[in-house]
Order: C-alpha cells, then structure tokens, then sequence
C-alpha cells in the first residue's frame, strides 16, 4: 500500500515542463498508437464527480488511492446508483469498461475535453489508461490538478511484456520486490519473471522439504570481482542468504495482480541446480558426495538426477509452486546442463539405453518432457529458456530466446510461442551501460539505451503466419555482480523505458531523439522524487572526442529535468562546485595550447552522470 501512495504522491506533484507541454505525446511512456492535441485542460478539484460502471476494478481502487494520498474527498460514485446520466455532466470523470466501442485486448481510449475525462477500457486496458492519465497531470500550485485536453486510442503491439529479476544469486527483499512491481506498473509492463532457485540459493519456502530454505538458501561467502582477473579466488567471507515464506510469495502475488502483472516463477532444472541439491543429495548423481551452495559464478558440473527420487521430490515441489502461483506458465530454465556427471554416471547411462535416447543431450530433452508432461497435466504449460528445444516440445509450450534470436526464430517456425530476450540486443540490464570505465562492476557486454530502444522482437526471416508466435519481449537482470537494491535500480533504470516502449509502442509511432531528449529528462525526475535510483544518462551536447579547433561551443543540456550541468576547464574533475551552464559554452583555445572540458551532470538529489571529457587542441 505504501508504494501506490508514494506513486500516486509524486505524479501528483510532479512539475512538467514546457518541453513537455510541446511534446507530442504528452510525455507518455511508452508512447501511445494514436494521440491528438486539443486545446485547453481539464481541471480536476474538489467538486469534481467521478463515476464508474466497474467500482471494484483494480484501476478504480488505484485512482481511489491516488486521491486519498493527497487527501482529497472526491468519491467515486456506481453508476447505477445515480438516475441522471454522468455523460451529460460537467467536471466529471467517467471510468468505463462496459462500452460498444471495440478495443483490442488491453487497449483504452482516453478523451480529455475541458469538461470532461472518459476513459474506457476492458479488463486491465483501464488501468493502462489511468497510468496514461497520470503521466499527463499538471499541477497548478493550488489544489487542483491539470490535464491538457487530448484524444488517445492505444493499446499495444505485443501482450507479453516483461521484467525479469534474479533474486538467487544476490537476494531482495519482499519491499524492494513491491517497489519493482511498482515501476513496471507504470510504464505497462505486465509480466514479471521471478528467478527463485540457482545453484547460489534456493528463495521459496517448500514446506515438504525444508532443507531448500534451511540448508540452500544460504552460502557461506561471495565472489569478491569479477569471475575471472587478479580477484578470481577471492572470496567476502560473508555468509548471504533469504528466501520469501509462501504468505509472502501469496502477498506479492497479490501485490502484482491489483498492477496488471503476472508473476512467473523460475525453478530451474536440471542444471543450475547446486542450492538444491547441497539441501538433498538425494537428488544428485552422487547422493554420498558432500555439497555446498554455490558461492562462484559460472556453471556447476554438478546437475539434478533423472531418477524417479528426482522427479518425485521436484513433482511435490512444483505442486506447492502451483498453489502459490496462478500463472498459466511456470518456468523451467532448462539452460547450462553440463553433462559430465551424466556421462559417468552408470545409472544415467542405463536410462539413455532403456529409453532409447542418442546420447546426454537426448537425456535432457527426456527430463523437460517428463515435468512438461507433470504441469500439462495440471493445467499449467512450460515456459523455458531455448536449449529446452533440442528435443522436441509439446505445442503448448514456451521458448524464452536467450542466445541471440536463433532459438526463438527456430521454435517460431515449429509452431512454438516464443519470446524474446536475447543478451546481444540490449535486454540483458547487468550489461555496461556505456564502454567508459566510470561504469559499476558488471558481468562484461554492452547495452546502452539506445540499443534497447531500436530492438524489434519480431525477426525479419520470420513469415506472417510464424511472427504470430513471436509473444513479446522481455528484458533480464542478473545479479552475480548486482547486491543492493540501489544498483539494481541503476542498472535496471532508465532502460526499463526503452523496454516499455519497444514491447508497446508500434514501430511507427518510435522516436527516439524525442525518447530520449524530452520524456526520459522528465521521468527521471519523477523516479528521483519517488525515490528510484538511477543511472544519469551524461550531458547532451558534448561527447569523449578530441577537436582540433581554436574556438568551440557546447550547447550543454541536462538529461534529467532540474539537473545542472557542471563544468571545469582547468583540468581538474566537475562538482557541484563548479560553473554550471544552462546553454551555449563557448570556449576558446590560445594558439598552442590544449583545454579539456569536462562535464559531470547533478541531480536536485545529488545523483551524478559519468563525466564527459571533450579535448580541444589548437595545434
């Protein structure tokens, strides 16, 4: 409950600039199918009337919120309480999921006049619509709010969108998970793939088998730096560990649904798999060997067994995975299964003959059909990471493309739904966000903005009939080299945006210069206000570039509203300090000399950008 109020607190509040009075899309993120301008706003004060046909839908109860944060009184009102017709009155909002207008799944109209506000929308297209309307809000200093006067028909390109978040490998508690949920809200993404188990610890409760939690959620110490360099056998010595109890999991859940967003629960098998089986041998190829929570990167010999021990105990777990989590699709990994134990293991071995498999990889592709064919017979199908192809799947199974687009272009044209994130197209957000060496610790790869917001989930080679199964698109956060949820934050913040938009937002309604330049500015200032961490994109106007010139000029422009750009020329780093510039910089070079301008972007919160370090040269 926190977290609406905090949200509903700052959009209220928050100051819009007139960069953004002039945008064309009204600063919306992500950008809606169809927008047009109109001339005036609606003002919404205490004598405002809303009306709903739909009084318990999840997006009445969040503007309900929205309103008693600022303690305003206005009430919503059943329409079928009231003999006059709402439609007729003025100052008023209508909130409508019951209309003749058809709407594509999840899509809303939103009509502004300086009378009225009508949002329709069916099912979660009107909570959509409400976070559109939210983004729109102008306060006037009074009590009263704006909303400038404009007609939105959207609704968007793909109806998978989303977020994936590592918590295994370093773990985040239930508010922080809250606070996730809260930002893909925002920004419409409605799927939140929840990495529970891996080999470096086991997050859920399993009241069959308390040892998961007892024994795999926690490891005795941590990889100091990165896997491989002069810190690669160094370790914190500093146990870590927490799991989530399933009245938490059952919290958060529930926590998602009142957003619009489905939780999917990763359990992963047969690999990756050393928590689980350092809390039961018995599930290993090697039950009398001793075992210990993983406490490096990287991947793990050691794998689940396919005996029927294994399947039984993963058949118990995944039943009390089934009553926490009301998914259709529960994830599987299926990903980085080495073999080796397999290979020397005479009982595998056997069951490779028996079963008349080619070899270990035909074993692995026998273990995801046997728990495929566990959860179709329980209703739920198998989403998992591509190499669970190899094989052969059931047609109702998922593909999650990983490995570039390969994986997901070859399940497509099987008929399989599939989608996408691959790591080499900017959706893995524990990539760099720039090449400088200003940038945290992360696991190596390069995915600026910029990236993330020109991918397109749909493959060229693919023909109409197979981009059909092309879902939507996801991005990932892995977290070996991510441990608070600050850095998280930087890392997942302000791509999650270009996410939004690539996974919403028709191709021919992108804009990039304009997503970059004038809505991102504004929403990292409403994710400070709100208390988000996030990476500050550097200043505009200038670059890590060497000018052979006598006379240069900037024209430095912050990237975050309220920011300032702070500047030196004597060589030494930018403050806040130093001079700032709100324009044009003119800088002039002596005959002979070299100056080097450096810019570093603040924050009215005191984040900063990376510094930018433009050389000039007048040889």
């Amino acid at each position: 409950m926190k977290y609406i109020l905090v949200v509903c607190m700052v959009l209220f509040f928050a100051q819009q600039s007139s960069a953004q009075k002039s945008d064309p899309y009204l600063g919306i993120v992500p950008a809606p199918n169809s927008i047009k301008k109109g001339k005036g706003a609606f003002v919404l004060n205490a004598e405002t009337s809303i009306f709903t046909d739909s009084p318990n839908h999840r997006a009445v109860k969040f503007l309900a919120n929205y309103l008693k944060s600022k303690g305003l009184s206005n009430s919503i009102v059943n329409m079928s309480n009231v003999s006059n017709k709402p439609a007729s009155l003025k100052n008023t909002i209508l909130l409508l999921t019951n209309f003749k207008t058809p709407l594509p799944r999840e899509g809303y109209e939103l009509m502004v006049s300086e009378g009225q506000i009508l949002l329709q929308g069916r099912g979660s297209g009107l909570f959509y619509g409400l976070q559109s309307l939210l983004q729109m809000v102008e306060p006037t200093g009074k009590a009263s709010l704006t909303i400038p006067c404009a007609i939105i028909k959207d609704y968007p390109r793909f109806a998978y969108r989303g977020m994936h978040l590592d918590v295994s490998r370093h773990f985040f508690d239930v508010a922080f998970i809250k606070k996730y949920l809260d930002v893909m809200a925002m920004y419409k993404l409605n799927n939140f793939h929840w990495h529970l188990t891996d080999d470096q610890g086991w997050r859920l409760e399993i009241k069959k088998y308390p040892n998961l939690t007892k024994v795999g959620s926690m490891r005795a110490q941590t990889k100091v730096g990165g896997y491989k360099g002069a810190l690669s056998d160094v370790f914190d010595n500093v146990p870590h560990g927490g799991f989530y109890t399933q009245e938490q999991v059952k919290e958060i859940v529930a926590y998602a649904q009142d957003r619009c967003i489905n939780v999917i629960p990763e359990i992963e098998m047969p690999g990756h798999s050393m928590a689980a089986i350092t809390a039961y041998p018995i599930m290993s190829c090697n039950p009398s060997k001793t075992y210990k929570v993983g406490e490096n990167w990287g991947v793990y010999n050691d794998v689940l067994c396919p005996s029927d021990t294994t399947f039984n105990m993963l058949g118990h777990i995944l039943d009390e995975v089934i009553d926490m989590f009301p998914s259709k699709m529960i994830h599987i990994g299926g990903d980085e299964c080495p073999k080796e134990m397999w290979k020397s293991n005479e009982f595998c071995q056997q069951l490779i003959r028996d079963s008349a498999l080619r070899d270990e990889h035909g074993l692995q592709s026998y273990f995801i059909r046997r728990i495929e064919r566990y959860l179709n017979d329980r209703g739920r199908s198998i989403i998992g990471w591509d190499e669970i192809l190899e094989g052969g799947l059931a047609p109702n199974a998922t593909v999650m493309s990983w490995r570039g687009e390969t994986g997901g272009i070859a399940a497509a044209q099987l008929g399989h739904n599939v989608i996408m994130t691959p790591g080499s197209e900017g959706l893995y957000f524990d990539h760099a966000q720039s090449k400088s060496d200003q940038e945290p610790l992360s696991i190596g790869g390069y995915a600026p903005l910029s990236k993330t917001y020109s991918y397109n989930p749909v493959p060229s080679v693919l023909n109409e009939a197979q981009q059909v199964h092309i879902l939507g698109v996801q991005a990932n956060l892995w977290t070996e080299y991510i441990a608070t949820p600050a850095k998280a934050e930087y890392m997942l913040l302000p791509r999650m945006l270009a996410l939004a938009e690539v996974g919403w937002t028709p191709t021919s309604q992108k804009d990039f210069a304009n997503f970059q330049t004038v809505r991102i500015p504004h929403h990292l200032q409403v994710l400070e206000a709100m208390g988000y961490n996030f990476r500050v994109p550097e200043s505009m106007g200038i670059e890590d570039t060497t000018f052979n010139t006598a006379n240069q000029t900037f024209n430095l422009e912050p990237t975050v509203e309220g920011a300032k750009v702070h500047y030196t020329l004597d060589g030494y780093t930018p403050t806040q300090n130093d001079l700032w510039s709100s324009g044009n910089l003119d800088v002039a070079v002596p005959k002979g000399k070299k100056i080097q301008v450096q810019t570093i972007v603040i924050t009215p919160m005191g984040k900063r950008s990376n510094i930018v370090k433009a050389t000039l040269q007048n040889d």
